[in-house]
């Protein structure tokens, strides 16, 4: 029987358990994974995995069941306790299945067909880890890591939707440390993407590894200043993390993010485009359908500055008198609940050398640690490690500095460089921005 047959079977006995509405989730996951660390294999497992959700209604009551159990046989079982579940249960004013929409077809093309071996990800790990130690100054590793794996989502409703997709994921990465005893410093480059072909060398990934790694020796801690930061790509993707965050629409909601009354107000600088797109070729995050059958699209966030789309599903949508924009996610255990998916920064003009140029004396962030960001009041404090900016130029490794302000003013002054490239699911070019206070010695 195909997943979306069971699908069915299950919403049919949700109804027959006395259900009004109901939807049910199935994720079928398999995946292989290896770790080499100093040329021994550490690690080396193989996963098979399926979960089974089901939501149902009873007027606005809402519960929700899990089952790692694929027989049929037990359908009836576990709808009659989700049934069971809903009757005790407040009733959600917002609480209900969207109408159906039909899906036009898609060429998302997120399924590699050719499945790795394990040997094959151990000679990735291989060529990784022996290029790290390759590099002059690398005095160990902490080990390299390659997977590869197949999800398989089904998603049906009593609303008359039913769709299902796949997607593949490969991945490499790799550590390398430097130094001895206190003085030690490590750094670590990755790759992941959905067709193998995409992926990065891992020579190249363990090459970059070392490479950091070694130019973060003998670290300094500067002096308290007010100064430019300037993000790399690998951290400035943090920052559209808290975008979405604050746009979220159940953040919005319920009113505890720092932009819920700026919507169509200018919260970035001017002429920054941030977009989200669901179905973009080969993106980490596209999908032909959201966790509640929408299909989404592609959209500007914010426009030349200005704020032009919440992200919503439709719980949040409704709270807001909105409709979903095709942003829910979810998981067989929960509800659904908005979130961005292919989510970027649009580029600049000015290369990465050119945004510090004039510079005299700031900050690069390679690295932020701790999450202090309040995201009711837009106040921002991390812990960062970097490189000073001297006349232009990057100096001397800074290490155990904490960058401070405020979102509302990060995001009102940033500049980005014109190097994005599509590697993580939030994606952003080099970034600049003024005036952040560096707390050091």
């Amino acid at each position: 029987m195909d997943r979306l047959s069971k699908l069915s079977d299950l919403i049919a006995a949700a109804k027959r358990a006395g259900a009004d509405a109901a939807d049910a989730l199935i994720v079928a996951s398999t995946s292989l994974s290896v770790r080499r660390r100093l040329g021994a294999i550490e690690q080396l497992e193989r996963s098979e995995g399926f979960d089974l959700g089901l939501r149902v209604f009873i007027g606005r009551r809402v519960a929700i069941v899990s089952s790692t159990d694929p027989a049929v046989t037990g359908f009836d079982a576990l709808a009659e306790r989700a049934v069971a579940m809903a009757r005790v249960v407040p009733e959600d004013p917002f609480a209900g299945l969207p109408e159906a929409v039909t899906l036009a077809p898609r060429d998302l093309d997120l399924v590699d067909a050719a499945e790795p071996t394990a040997e094959m990800l151990l000679a990735r790990t291989a060529a990784a880890e022996e290029a790290a130690l390759a590099v002059p100054g690398v005095t160990n590793s902490d080990g390299a890591d390659a997977s590869w794996s197949r999800y398989e989502i089904a998603l049906a409703g009593s609303n008359g939707f039913a769709g299902a997709y796949a997607r593949t994921s490969h991945a490499i990465s790799t550590t390398a440390v430097v130094g001895t005893g206190t003085g030690m410093e490590r750094d670590y480059d990755w790759s992941s993407t959905v067709h193998l072909a995409d992926l990065d060398d891992p020579v190249a990934i363990g090459r970059r590894a070392a490479e950091q790694a070694v130019r973060r020796l003998n670290p300094t801690r500067p002096k308290t200043a007010r100064i430019p930061v300037v993000f790399d790509p690998r951290v400035a993707g943090s920052l559209l993390g808290h975008l979405s965050g604050a746009i979220n629409g159940s953040a919005v909601a319920r009113g505890t993010s720092f932009l819920k009354d700026r919507m169509g107000e200018q919260v970035l600088a001017k002429g920054l485009v941030v977009r989200d797109d669901p179905s973009r070729r080969r993106g980490l995050r596209s999908r032909p359908f959201d966790g509640e059958g929408m299909p989404g699209e592609g959209r500007v966030i914010v426009g030349d500055g200005v704020l032009q789309s919440w992200l919503l599903d439709w719980r949040s949508a409704r709270q807001l008198g909105l409709v979903s924009t095709g942003h829910a996610s979810r998981g067989t255990g929960g509800p659904p609940g908005p979130g961005a998916t292919n989510l970027w920064l649009e580029a600049g003009r000015l290369s990465p050398a050119e945004l510090m140029a004039d510079i005299v004396e700031g900050l690069y962030v390679t690295d932020l640690i701790g999450m202090g960001v309040n995201g009711v009041t837009g106040d921002y404090s991390r812990g960062a490690a970097g490189f000073m900016i001297r006349h232009g130029q990057l100096a001397e490794a800074v290490s155990e500095v904490t960058i401070a302000g405020n979102l509302k003013d990060i995001f009102l002054n940033m500049t980005p460089a014109d190097d994005l490239q599509f590697r993580r699911g939030t994606d952003s070019p080099t970034v600049r921005i003024e005036g952040l206070t560096m707390a050091g010695s």
